[in-house]
């Protein structure tokens, strides 16, 4: 697994959030299992582009930060369950207003977003 290899720069509260949320899916991991998709089974379906790996290094990740439990049920075959934790739910109302930000501008992100992918082929 990858070992950083210098310390993280953590002097203001972008930093933190940066160091916390850095990773490609674990925004929407937050978002789903605030809906209610709470099994790895689950998150995988609703976000197919990621893999089993990823999504449970990015799970184990924001357990690691305490915005998320993960509770594993004694039953053949085993059961897992993530839910957000007190502290994670304070994050659900700053990911929708950038989920609506995304909504508003989704015309002119798709355009910039577009030109910079084809001038890097």
């Amino acid at each position: 697994m990858y070992e950083r290899k210098t310390l993280p720069n953590l002097h203001c509260g972008l930093d933190l959030i940066g160091e916390v949320l850095y990773g490609k899916w674990k925004i929407r991991l937050l978002w789903f299992i605030n809906e209610g998709h709470l099994r790895p089974s689950e998150l995988q379906r609703q976000i197919p582009d990621a893999s089993r790996r990823v999504l449970n290094i990015q799970l184990k990740e924001l357990e690691e930060h305490e915005l998320i439990t993960k509770k594993i049920y004694p039953v053949v075959p085993p059961k897992a369950e993530y839910r957000l934790t007190e502290f994670g739910q304070t994050l659900i109302p700053v990911i929708s207003a950038l989920g609506n930000w995304g909504d508003e501008n989704e015309d002119r992100l798709r355009s910039v977003i577009l030109k910079r992918l084809k001038s890097k082929s």
